[in-house]
């Protein structure tokens, strides 16, 4: 397959490519508040858990929400991650597109199109992919100093079996064009559920994962 190479966008177009490609996010029904200290706890749990994943693969079905659109939009695809700096995502069936995470670059790939493009994400160049990139990844912190240091937790919640954790960005740069992220977990093992992401705009980007395996051999990374 011959891909075409294309230049490096503005931010605002790169940030708008890369979430329409739908990357890494469940609104819980009935769910009740957390006390402060069980919060904590949970918390806790949550992040201790993290330290014993190393890879992550799962199917995904990714669900779009925008103000324009009666109905959302749906696509299936798979993920698979290598703590703490590389995934690859694939949209679509067959495949649409594919984002692979390396540590210092972000590859769109579009196979249809035969068309790929490269974004950096060296220090030297953050903008606003890597601050992206961040919130992305936020599903798993390696510890709690990490979690603090880009985000503030705006809530805990418990339903059933499930606990999900609102985050909020403190970074001014990805508060423009993302207000929070929900992160769903299993409370029986804190794997993760579902992430969903809501943007400034009003729109929203959800997704739900299922057939999850840990520390396999991550051959697509």
């Amino acid at each position: 397959m011959n891909l075409t190479l294309r230049p490096l966008e503005s931010p605002r177009s790169a940030t708008r490519l890369g979430f329409n490609l739908g990357l890494s996010l469940l609104l819980l029904l009935s769910a009740s508040t957390c006390p402060a200290a069980d919060q904590s706890a949970l918390l806790d749990q949550w992040l201790a858990a993290q330290t014993n994943f190393h890879t992550w693969t799962a199917d995904a079905t990714q669900i779009r929400h925008f103000t324009t659109l009666a109905q959302p939009l749906t696509s299936a695809g798979k993920v698979w991650m290598a703590v703490p700096d590389r995934f690859r995502w694939e949209v679509g069936q067959p495949v649409q597109t594919i984002a692979i995470r390396q540590p210092d670059q972000l590859i769109l790939v579009y196979p249809r199109l035969k068309r790929m493009e490269k974004y950096p994400l060296n220090d030297k160049q953050p903008g606003l992919w890597k601050e992206a990139l961040a919130l992305l990844e936020a599903s798993f912190p390696r510890s709690r100093a990490e979690l603090e240091s880009r985000f503030r937790v705006a809530s805990v919640t418990e339903t059933n079996s499930l606990a999900q954790i609102e985050l909020q960005p403190k970074s001014a740069a990805a508060r423009k064009f993302m207000s929070a992220i929900q992160v769903t977990l299993h409370t029986s093992d804190f794997s993760l559920a579902a992430t969903e992401l809501d943007f400034s705009d009003g729109s929203s980007m959800r997704n739900e994962f299922s057939n999850v395996r840990t520390n396999t051999p991550g051959r697509h990374l």
